[in-house]
């Protein structure tokens, strides 16, 4: 998929806010389901929702592409995840939302690739050895300033596995890219409700 446009990525940084705001008030997630939306936004694509309250991270989940009918609803139902459900943290409440800055992460397909090809920085990780499976974005080696060997460790212990398991030949690595953007880009965190119809 070709990067989103400006307009594009504001859309889905509103949609975010709007699921986060009503998932908080309900304090659950709900499986809803968002009115179609145009273009790009209407693909089949996975995305990531993190979530910071100022410089602390608050809450990260995303919905890979396999599992959701089009960008816009992967990114509605990981930004609900991210508030209530990432099991490192307390649910976000209510009132913390407005201090909330969210970030989106855009994924590309996942490919295999030789663990000496990854390139920190660049691309994201998914390390798989049987049904344990692990995944880092690829800000996050970045934000970390991880060597290649380090990266591929953590995304092992993501996975829940000896941090030299991408070594072995039973593992699978696979890279992908993605498309990041916050609402600190466009300075602006106005209420999604105000501007988005309700899903259905």
């Amino acid at each position: 998929m070709s990067p989103l446009d400006s307009q594009e990525r504001k859309t889905l940084l509103k949609l975010a806010r709007f699921a986060i705001e009503k998932a908080t008030q309900r304090g659950a997630v709900e499986d809803t389901r968002v009115d179609p939306l145009p273009g790009r936004l209407g693909k089949a694509a996975g995305a990531f929702v993190t979530l910071r309250r100022g410089e602390r991270l608050r809450g990260c989940i995303g919905h890979l592409e396999a599992a959701s009918p089009s960008l816009g609803q992967a990114v509605f139902w990981a930004a609900q995840a991210a508030a209530l459900e990432d099991p490192r943290f307390e649910p976000v409440r209510p009132e913390e939302v407005a201090e909330l800055t969210i970030e989106i992460s855009v994924l590309t397909p996942f490919e295999e690739i030789a663990a000496e090809r990854i390139v920190p920085g660049t691309h994201g990780i998914v390390i798989q050895q049987g049904n344990r499976r692990g995944l880092l974005l690829p800000q996050v080696a970045t934000e970390h300033k991880l060597t290649r060997e380090e990266f591929l460790a953590e995304t092992c212990i993501k996975a829940g596995l000896p941090r030299d398991a991408w070594r072995d030949a039973t593992t699978k690595v696979f890279a992908f890219t993605a498309e990041v953007f916050s609402e600190e880009d466009y300075l602006e965190k106005k209420s999604g409700a105000d501007e988005m119809s309700a899903p259905r």
